[in-house]
């Protein structure tokens, strides 16, 4: 398999495991989300999986509409939020009028988009004076044991996908701000596994592959002081691009 079919079977692979992804990966923080946002209130979550950011966005009364090309993830954000309007695109076709939305929020997803053509999109539909913005969940590997731990899940499909913050420039998008927010998810060793076995390098791999993965992850936590007395937080980082839409 080579790198564009290995980088296809990981982004394509999150609809079979739709329920887990929705119950174990973590949301953002609200400071984040209203760092994009201001006071903007008609709002895209573009790549919405399971609806992860979309409930953040609803905490702010904003009237959110979610595109989603994976049918299955589409199918979950639409069981947990069904009052959203869930609908079948991609982030190189936005099925969105020029000009309808005020903002266009990705979570966790720009890295699997075909940049050039997302951001002709994504500044087709942005008013004039809305804003861009995309945000990652990673893990603080500053941590020692969070380090520790990072080093431990890789498979023969690859690492876990390496967080990329930075958005090339588009001539209607004004030059984009970056800012990090301290961010934690609470966690025990099981739950931990499982929100591990949702990244595509895991849940891509064989069974046998995975199963070793589990294992020597499981391991390490039990030997931890941090992790092994039952519910932790695992520390994570959240990291915000922002750009405004000339």
């Amino acid at each position: 398999m080579d790198e564009s079919e290995l980088f296809a079977k990981r982004a394509s692979s999150f609809g079979a495991n739709a329920a887990a992804y929705a119950q174990h990966r973590p949301g953002y923080p609200a400071e984040a989300i209203e760092w994009v946002i201001g006071d903007r209130m008609r709002v895209l979550d573009l790549a919405a999986g399971t609806g992860r950011l979309t409930e953040g966005l609803l905490a702010f009364g904003l009237e959110v509409t979610a595109v989603e090309p994976d049918e299955a993830m589409r199918a979950e954000l639409t069981r947990r939020i069904p009052d959203v309007p869930a609908l079948d695109g991609s982030a190189e076709d936005i099925p969105l009028p020029d000009a309808s939305v005020e903002a266009v929020l990705v979570g966790h997803a720009f890295h699997w988009f075909n940049t050039d053509k997302a951001l002709t999109e994504i500044t087709r539909v942005l008013r004039p004076g809305g804003v861009f913005g995309a945000l990652w969940n990673h893990d603080d590997l500053t941590v020692d044991w969070v380090a520790g731990l990072a080093e431990l899940t890789a498979t023969s499909l690859g690492e876990v996908q390496r967080v990329k913050v930075d958005v090339p420039s588009h001539d209607l998008l004004e030059p984009h701000e970056l800012k990090t927010f301290p961010h934690r998810q609470r966690r025990t060793v099981e739950s931990l596994l499982a929100t591990l076995g949702t990244h595509s390098q895991i849940s891509v791999a064989d069974a046998t592959e995975r199963a070793q993965v589990f294992d020597r992850v499981r391991t390490y936590l039990w030997s931890r002081p941090e992790t092994s007395a039952g519910e932790f937080d695992r520390p994570l980082i959240t990291s915000v691009v922002r750009a405004i839409r000339r």
